[in-house]
Formats: structure tokens, sequence, C-alpha cells
């Protein structure tokens, strides 16, 4: 394997961030815990992964064709802390001094954004690390993408690729995409199989 390309999901680093730790201002009294995780967990990507290129994607705040399909997506999801929204555009003047690309789309979540650089780039010559909390992620592993999911606090994490998908969920990235449309997902509103859950799955 040669060069390396990481792709941040955004948002879930910034819940991740402000969620798992006490809440922090600076001296003007402007949140900075989300920044202050976010940024902790940005340098462990350069220091651990070393990667060539890196980028971050976000989810913006026009319907997706996900509402327009399905009008209760996400219907039941508490409105986002005043406290965290004013930390997204502090932590992208963050990525753009260190020359990060910011890619957001109307109509698209960072999750699209992020599934379609990773099947757009993945090579023998270059392999993809995806950065996130989501497990939704996990179908995009493959022989050139890996994905580093957040686990408590800001710093663990656990990385799967193909062998570790297999040993951990007895599954290949499709499979991934079958549990999940028989499971359906509280998060995000989405009705599953009645009686179905991951046992079952």
């Amino acid at each position: 394997m040669g060069e390396k390309l990481v792709i941040i999901d955004g948002n879930s680093l910034l819940n991740r961030a402000f969620y798992a730790l006490p809440p922090m201002t600076n001296s003007k009294g402007q949140p900075t815990g989300a920044i202050y995780g976010f940024t902790t967990m940005l340098f462990k990507i350069f220091n651990e992964i070393k990667p060539n290129y890196i980028g971050a994607a976000f989810d913006r705040k026009a319907p997706t064709f996900r509402h327009i399909a399905y009008k209760d997506y996400k219907a039941g999801r508490k409105k986002m802390p005043d406290e965290l929204g004013a930390q997204f555009e502090p932590v992208k003047e963050l990525l753009r001094a260190f020359n990060i690309g910011i890619y957001e789309i109307d109509g698209y979540e960072a999750d699209d954004i992020i599934g379609t650089i990773a099947k757009r780039y993945e090579s023998p010559e270059l392999e993809v690390v995806i950065f996130t909390g989501d497990r939704d992620a996990l179908q995009l592993v493959s022989p050139y993408t890996k994905v580093m999911i957040t686990k408590k606090g800001i710093t663990e994490t656990e990385t799967y690729d193909l062998n570790y998908l297999k040993e951990k969920y007895n599954l290949n990235p499709k499979g991934i995409i079958d549990l999940k449309g028989l499971m359906g997902d509280s998060s995000d509103n989405i009705p599953g199989v009645p009686g179905v859950g991951e046992k079952t799955a």
C-alpha cells in the first residue's frame, strides 16, 4: 500500500467531542469543548495515520434526498444545542488553516460525500481511512478502505478492515447493509422489520 487519504466525518467528530467532554469556554465565555476535542482527534490522525491527503465532510442544514423520500427521516431528533452549533465555524476555520479540504453539498449528508470520495479514490496505490463515529460507514470497508470508529471519550478508536469486520460481526460489507435494513435505525427514525434486532438479523 502506498499513500493514505483520510476522510473525516466532521459532524460525527464534533458531536463526539461535545458530549464526551465537560463544558469548556474561552475568556469571552464562548464554548470551546468540541473545538478542543476535535483538535485532539485531528492530531491523533496526524500522528498515528500520517496521511498524505486529508479532507473533512459536513452535513448542511438543507433537507436531503432522504427527507424528500421519507418525510419522517430523523423526525425524532432533538435540535442541536446552540453551544455545539456555535463551534462548527471555528472548527472549519481551523481546518482551513491546516489547508484541509472541506466538503459539503446541499441535499446530501456527510456520509454520502464520504462514501463517494472513498469509492472514487480507493486503489492499490491509495489507502482510504474514514474517521467517524458512525457505524453505517462499515459498509464502505474494502481491500483499500478502512474505517476508524471513535469509541469512549475522544482518544479511543477501533479500526475495521475486512478481517476485523468479519471477526467482529461475521459479516462482509454488503452484509452490513442487509443488517441495517433488517434492524432499521432508531437514531434516524427508520423502522426495521418488526421483531428483528441485531441478534435475529
